[in-house]
């Protein structure tokens, strides 16, 4: 987990629907307690989930068949993850399944970045790559930092279902 992410995290809490899902809350040996997203959430249902025991992980599931039944979440976070997800459009397909109407998914990951095994590191992706990950959502919005033409950081917001009005301009 990065500053920069939970600083992004923060941000949105507020305007992010429970239940909270968090995939890939597994949290590497020097981010324990870092790591730890459930601040931002108080009095919140949330969820850590990852591909394998260890702390901050509430249930074992793995992203390219989750094990949950559909429209069940009001969030997912998918944080610094999607690098390490061998079957990318699958594990978004997924989340988009279990997502309820109105449902929001929140993405980031490292573009500019070393190769980094939790447990293996398969892609970097481009705000456009982010933005066909997020094409079946109704509504998206993708941003990346740092240098325009080589940015260290995407990150990306999907909403299932329609977006109020009101919701867009806050």
């Amino acid at each position: 987990m990065r500053e920069l992410i939970k600083s992004f995290v923060e941000l949105l809490a507020k305007e992010l629907p429970d239940p909270i899902y968090e995939f890939g809350s597994f949290q590497v040996e020097g981010q324990e307690g870092f790591a730890d997203l459930r601040v931002f959430f108080p009095g919140r249902k949330y969820i850590g989930c990852d591909m394998r025991e260890g702390k901050g992980v509430d249930f074992v599931l793995n992203l390219h068949e989750i094990n949950l039944s559909d429209s069940v979440a009001g969030t997912v976070l998918i944080l610094d993850t999607l690098e390490h997800v061998e079957f990318c459009r699958k594990a978004m397909s997924e989340v988009y399944r279990i997502l309820k109407p109105g449902g929001m998914v929140v993405v980031s990951s490292v573009m500019k970045f070393k190769i980094h095994d939790y447990p293996h590191d398969y892609w970097r992706f481009t705000p456009e790559g982010f933005k066909s990950l997020l094409r079946e959502f109704s509504y998206s919005l993708v941003d990346s930092v740092g240098d325009a033409e080589f940015p260290h950081t995407v990150v990306g917001v999907g909403v299932k279902g329609g977006v109020p009005e009101e919701r867009i301009r806050s």
